[in-house]
């Protein structure tokens, strides 16, 4: 009889690798800055980012290849006498694939708070006539100490997803 070998997986999420390339799937993590052997990792997702975990539909691929290649973006210099943009003209969109490396963390012994720790990445629209939006990511190494944060003005959505850089995440 063949020997069988089962996958690995807890609620219907399974892991297989190749045989040939031992420890291609990262342990711990899903999307590593680097990936063993030089693999893309990319998810293929079937449910929408505000679904319930339970309901969350996504798989973690690999790949040799990424699934999507082009030649890098070359601005438009001609004219486009009808094209507008507000408060954003000296920041021109690069739709370039990138990636960017984590935030430097603070030196040892350096206490950073959420508020201290928020990153501005990109944004569009204008705070003074209260039309746009702004995307922050977040970097804290200890608790707000008497110290509280009131956001008057906007909504905030803190996702449930901890990327941990280093370290051990405590609840």
């Amino acid at each position: 009889m063949p020997e069988y070998q089962y996958l690995s997986g807890f609620g219907s999420h399974f892991t297989s690798e190749d045989s040939r390339f031992p420890n291609a799937v990262p342990e711990g993590q899903n999307s590593p800055q680097k990936c063993p052997y030089g693999l893309y990792a990319e998810q293929l997702s079937g449910s929408a980012f505000t679904a319930p975990r339970t309901e969350n539909t996504r798989s973690w691929l690999y790949r040799i290849r990424p699934s999507v290649v082009h030649q890098p973006f070359k601005r438009f210099e001609g004219t486009a006498p009808f094209l507008r943009g507000t408060g954003w003209e000296e920041q021109h969109p690069n739709p370039n694939q990138m990636r960017w490396n984590p935030f430097d963390l603070p030196a040892d012994g350096t206490e950073v708070d959420f508020v201290a720790g928020l990153h501005t990445v990109c944004g569009a629209g204008d705070v003074r006539a209260r039309n746009g939006l702004a995307i922050h990511v977040y970097l804290a190494n200890c608790s707000m100490k008497n110290t509280a944060f009131y956001n008057s003005d906007g909504d905030f959505l803190i996702g449930k997803c901890a990327i941990l850089s280093n370290g051990v995440v405590r609840r």
